[in-house]
């Protein structure tokens, strides 16, 4: 019975230490597609659909933090069924999520189904820019949009598109909304440089 104590009690201080959950649905999420077909054309939109639970609620909605949350999970199988993380492998690169924002337009309620689509809109040299969207499967309805700029580390998007398609590729043109939000992005990295003395630091 001792070792039952013992379990009971090491459960009990990983539950508490680490987000457990969160580790079990990426490992589930990575092996589902991990057997999906592989997806040849690597700006092709992916679906992924879920359901909202008691444990996603705050006021009978989706809270706040779980549109990121989900959003986690399925780049991590847009990557996977696309070949992007091949890609990093191979080239020995990593990714950081460099900037998120997302815009809710109508609450998913409890029990509500909805898909996440997920898609590479562009990418330029430093990294890839995607569009993820929340659409409920009652009416249709977009209910957020998020934008999200996937920073690469050691390598870049062009050096991964070729090695992925084995030839040079175009990146598609930035939407006019997304270019708008990726030169916020600039300004707003060069006024934190500018506070913080880095500018004065380079020259």
């Amino acid at each position: 019975m001792w070792w039952l104590l013992w379990l009971l009690v090491a459960l009990l201080v990983l539950f508490c230490t680490l987000d457990v959950w969160y580790f079990l649905r990426v490992a589930a999420v990575i092996l589902r597609a991990w057997f999906q077909p592989q997806i040849r054309d690597i700006t092709a939109e992916q679906t992924l659909t879920g359901r909202v639970t008691p444990r996603d609620i705050d006021m009978c909605h989706m809270n706040n933090a779980r549109y990121l949350r989900e959003c986690d999970f399925a780049r991590f199988s847009l990557y996977i069924r696309n070949g992007v993380f091949k890609g990093l492998r191979a080239l020995k690169a990593s990714m950081v999520v460099g900037a998120t924002t997302i815009r809710y337009r109508r609450a998913l309620c409890i029990g509500e189904g909805f898909e996440l689509r997920s898609r590479i809109v562009t990418w330029d040299d430093k990294a890839f820019y995607l569009e993820q969207r929340f659409v409920s499967t009652k009416d249709g309805l977009v209910c957020a949009v998020m934008y999200c700029k996937q920073s690469i580390i050691r390598s870049s998007p062009d050096k991964i598109m070729q090695h992925l398609c084995k030839r040079k590729v175009d990146c598609p043109e930035f939407p006019e909304d997304l270019q708008h939000w990726v030169n916020f992005i600039s300004a707003s990295s060069q006024a934190l440089r500018a506070e913080s003395g880095l500018d004065e630091k380079s020259k």
